[in-house]
């Protein structure tokens, strides 16, 4: 919601800090976080057209009496990919609003490789003017590599245009995974980063260290969010990277980074949440949640709060957001304490949240993106044992990262097979954009199938139908049912689905209400921890870890619709070694 910038408007909010004009809004009796004197002090604060106008009580339209609670800034997401929530950019923030959070910076490349610039119009369009601010990134790898199938290629001359055409609203360039090719001097690549030149660009770079780490800071990207271990985070805070400390649903580094944050460095941190499960997003809480957690961990709670504020606003150029001071725009977070974070009111643009109404933009969903290639039976899941040395896809329980394991296959009539006794379960990657009938067959250690298959759209980054199973008829079953609905995910057992979410919007997100999304995932979960044999309280993520295993910039091992792939040599390789 932009300020009103003409004579008139600001001759008003000087009136009102001057103290001769009734404010919009007065705070009284809080104890301000601020981010810019590093100090917790008692303050009024006075709210006029959607801006903070100065830290004096008086006459106002509304007076919130906070009552010696804590006054923070409103909390800014620095990296999140809306679509990982499966939710409409209308009701992702109805969703996080009354967690405080007042701005995301989004990179919307999950689309962008599923509908290409159509998509990022798309998540524009939805999300212009939302109480919670949407910044976008444009993204830089669509598609991530060549060895997946996308829906979508976009050139430099793409991202010079977009950053064109929406100059107030696409900051930079988004997460430049492609880190080999960047420091190898790929002209594409090169291209791109030149065409994002004076803007913001963030960085991807999972275990890049040394000359070659210096090679890829040298081209330009400014940030990392992919830092697992604290001596990795090190290297690249010394070589000047923003360090974004991601704590997302299934990506959680958070406990293993905290320590590296002093009082010197810590304009350097970010908190970001990345990829974020929408039953998560709902149980715990956003930005809010992060803080917490940092504060648990021994961080201090100002720095704490620094880092999903004014950190996050000054390394992206956004001038008079992240802060709780005169000029800055209105969005402030009363918490009963600093330990708990508990909301007790949230303020977005000068405004109570209860005063704003989230637009309902299901009108703009783009067509459904879902053309596979062939039908899907159960003789194209076959896997022919060719050796006694299978290449298995091994989970890493709360990373995205996976282990390249060697084991020795189950097979049964001459085919390798899933086994339950070993959590081994087949994995399929299938291409729905182009009708190639690409087909990537594989194996994986981890997700806890002892029966059935589960089944998504949603496979980083090219999105591609990723399938599960202990058996290829279930496989085949789920495969098939969201080619019919258009995407979505799938729980199948002994020929029967057992559940089902469909996501309209390029097989991404939902249109429907958060409290439909929630339902349909709860029963989504009920029934796979039916096939794991897992109890109802159980805490499970097989289709947000599932979703990662065809990431191909992520290492160790991954599988998309074209094979395996080696992530540390960044090439194919075979099922059998």
């Amino acid at each position: 919601m932009p300020v009103s910038d003409d004579l008139d408007g600001l001759k008003r909010r000087l009136a009102v800090a001057r103290g001769e004009m009734p404010a919009d809004l007065v705070i009284k009796n809080a104890r301000l976080v601020n981010v810019l004197s590093g100090e917790i002090h008692d303050a009024d604060v006075a709210v006029a057209d959607g801006v903070f106008v100065g830290f004096a009580a008086g006459e106002a339209a509304d007076t919130i009496d906070a009552a010696g609670r804590y006054l923070c800034p409103g909390f800014i997401d620095g990296h999140i990919h809306i679509e990982s929530t499966l939710l409409s950019p209308p009701v992702f923030a109805r969703a996080v609003a009354p967690h405080g959070t007042c701005a995301v910076v989004t990179d919307p490349h999950e689309i962008a490789n599923v509908l290409g610039l159509p998509g990022i119009e798309y998540m524009l369009a939805c999300s212009h003017d939302l109480p919670v601010t949407c910044y976008f990134m444009m993204p830089s790898c669509v598609p991530a590599t060549d060895m997946a199938t996308s829906g979508a290629r976009l050139g430099a001359m793409d991202v010079a245009a977009m950053l064109a055409r929406h100059p107030d609203r696409i900051l930079g360039l988004a997460e430049v995974m492609n880190f080999p090719g960047v420091v190898a001097g790929d002209d594409m690549m090169l291209r791109k980063l030149i065409a994002a030149r004076g803007r913001v660009i963030d960085g991807h770079a999972p275990g890049l260290t040394g000359r070659a780490l210096d090679a890829y800071v040298t081209a330009g990207p400014g940030s990392d969010h992919e830092c697992t271990e604290l001596d990795e985070a090190r290297e690249k805070l010394r070589r000047g990277l923003h360090v974004m400390i991601r704590q997302g649903s299934t990506e959680k580094n958070l406990e293993s980074l905290i320590g590296l944050v002093t009082a010197d460095n810590a304009g350097q941190f970010s908190l970001v949440s990345d990829d974020k499960d929408p039953t998560d997003l709902s149980r715990e809480g956003h930005l809010n949640a992060l803080v917490r957690q940092a504060v648990a961990q021994g961080l201090p709670p100002l720095r704490a709060v620094a880092m999903a504020s004014i950190n996050p606003a000054r390394y992206f150029g956004l001038r008079r957001r992240g802060a709780v001071a005169p000029g800055y725009r209105a969005d402030a977070v009363l918490v009963e304490d600093l330990e708990s974070f508990a909301i007790a009111e949230v303020v977005l643009a000068g405004r109570r949240l209860g005063a704003w109404e989230f637009a309902d933009r299901s009108c703009l969903t783009p067509p459904r993106a879902m053309r596979v290639g062939g039908e899907m039976t159960e003789a194209r899941l076959a896997v022919p044992a060719a050796s006694s040395r299978l290449r298995v896809i091994g989970i890493v329980p709360g990373q995205i990262v996976t282990e390249a394991l060697i084991l020795e296959p189950s097979v049964r009539d001459g085919l390798a097979v899933a086994d339950p006794a070993r959590d081994l379960a087949k994995l399929a990657v299938i291409e729905r954009h182009k009708g190639t009938g690409n087909l990537g067959l594989g194996f994986v250690r981890g997700l806890g199938l002892k029966a059935g298959a589960i089944a998504g759209s949603v496979a980083h980054d090219a999105h591609n139908i990723i399938v599960a199973g202990m058996n290829d008829a279930d496989m085949a079953l789920a495969a098939r049912t969201l080619m019919v609905s258009g995407g979505g995910f799938a729980v199948v057992r002994d020929g029967q689905v057992l559940a089902q979410v469909r996501l309209a919007v390029a097989g991404l997100m939902s249109d429907a209400p958060l409290e439909v999304v929630l339902s349909g995932l709860a029963a989504l979960g009920a029934a796979y921890r039916e096939l794991a044999g897992l109890p109802p309280e159980a805490e499970a993520h097989p289709f947000m870890a599932m979703s990662f295993l065809s990431l191909e910039v992520i290492p160790s091992l991954k599988l998309t619709d074209k094979g395996l792939v080696d992530v540390t040599t960044f090439g194919p390789v075979s099922l059998f070694a």
